[in-house]
């Protein structure tokens, strides 16, 4: 499945912003999804993941009760809400999917084979 990630801005600290990733392809609703970061001179890391079918979401602990990720298999879409977002939250931000993925709670970038091109979040202080 081809992956395009969109939605990422320049906010201040506080602020919002919602991170769209659209895909192509029928199989959508057989991946497990995942968002990973990448801050600049630091490993990606990972944000959030959901199962294929969008009943499991799994957060990483820097960010849970902050951001929530959602899908609409319906629509080919996954969606990253982000509020009351922080300087560190600054990064390129990557959605991924792979149909091997059969957790939410994948957090090994290198378990997923489809990734979309990235979308730049900076967050000012």
């Amino acid at each position: 499945v081809q992956l395009q990630a969109s939605g990422g801005g320049l906010v201040q600290a506080g602020g919002s912003l919602r991170l769209s990733c659209a895909a192509s392809g029928r199989t959508f609703s057989s991946y497990a999804m995942a968002w990973f970061r990448q801050a600049p001179g630091k490993e990606r890391e990972f944000v959030a993941g959901v199962a294929r079918t969008g009943g499991r979401i799994s957060y990483a602990d820097s960010v849970k009760g902050r951001f929530a990720l959602s899908r609409d298999n319906a629509r080919n879409t996954m969606y990253l809400q982000m509020n009351n977002l922080k300087p560190e939250d600054t990064a390129v931000y990557y959605c991924a999917g792979d149909p091997s993925v059969i957790t939410s709670s994948q957090r090994m970038a290198a378990q997923y084979d489809d990734w979309g091109q990235g979308t730049l979040v900076t967050v000012s202080s």
